[in-house]
């Protein structure tokens, strides 16, 4: 039975698919889930906006190279794997800088969050070196 990074070897671009949905949930719970809901959260309507624009910015760059890339898909990958490295370093800033405001709900989403990413930036890093095409 193939393990699940062999499945993602086998098929690389469904990575983008996977991470597009991922940041355009993101970006839906940011701005609508979290923006709403401010107080039970904790996290600064102005930040919440910049990390949905970011995360929707990454929606649509990872579903564009799922549908429009061909061929050459390692740099991209790897590429998306870079900025949601990033994104978690900034998210990590952020909810240390705004610690004392964040609520249990607050600091549990972020916490999801950062673990799931760092699943998916794992995952993309191991395909992008595991693969030669």
């Amino acid at each position: 039975m193939p393990t699940l990074l062999q499945k993602w070897i086998a098929n690389p671009k469904q990575l983008f698919f996977v991470d597009g949905l991922g940041a355009w949930l993101t970006a839906f719970l940011l701005s609508v889930v979290l923006a709403n809901f401010e107080s039970t959260f904790g996290m600064p309507m102005h930040i919440l906006i910049i990390l949905a624009l970011i995360a929707g910015f990454f929606a649509f760059y990872s579903f564009g190279c799922y549908f429009f890339l061909k061929h050459n898909w390692k740099p991209y990958l790897r590429a998306i794997a870079i900025a949601n490295f990033c994104y978690c370093g900034l998210t990590i800033f952020l909810v240390l800088q705004h610690f004392e405001e964040l609520t249990f709900w607050g600091i549990g989403y972020f916490v999801i969050e950062l673990i799931i990413l760092v699943i998916l930036i794992v995952l993309q890093f191991r395909v992008t070196s595991r693969t030669n095409v």
